[in-house]
């Protein structure tokens, strides 16, 4: 689990591309102050905030650790992964490639 180093929200991982793999338009509407560099890994998130559910792709420099223990409600969660164990969450085997 995972939240944003500026913006109010946090999720979970889900994915992850080794380097930036997005559209140029994506990152260039990234304000400057905080567009981050494309050679480093970006990450897929079951993002949420105070009023909704989303997903996220976020590089490594803008993430810190989620360490609330807190569950992210996100309704794909139970989908993808199966019980909150220690702050983490178990891969669902049926759901895993």
């Amino acid at each position: 689990m995972v939240k944003h180093r500026f913006y109010p929200f946090r999720g979970v991982v889900f994915d992850v591309d080794p380097e930036f793999a997005n559209t140029e338009e994506w990152w260039n509407a990234i304000p400057d102050e905080v567009r981050p560099r494309k050679d480093q890994p970006f990450y897929h998130l079951l993002a949420e905030n105070e009023t909704s559910y989303y997903v996220a792709y976020v590089s490594e420099q803008n993430l810190l650790a989620d360490e609330s223990g807190e569950p992210v409600e996100h309704p794909e969660v139970d989908v993808m992964f199966g019980e909150l164990e220690g702050g983490q969450y178990e891969v669902d085997q049926s759901q895993a490639h």
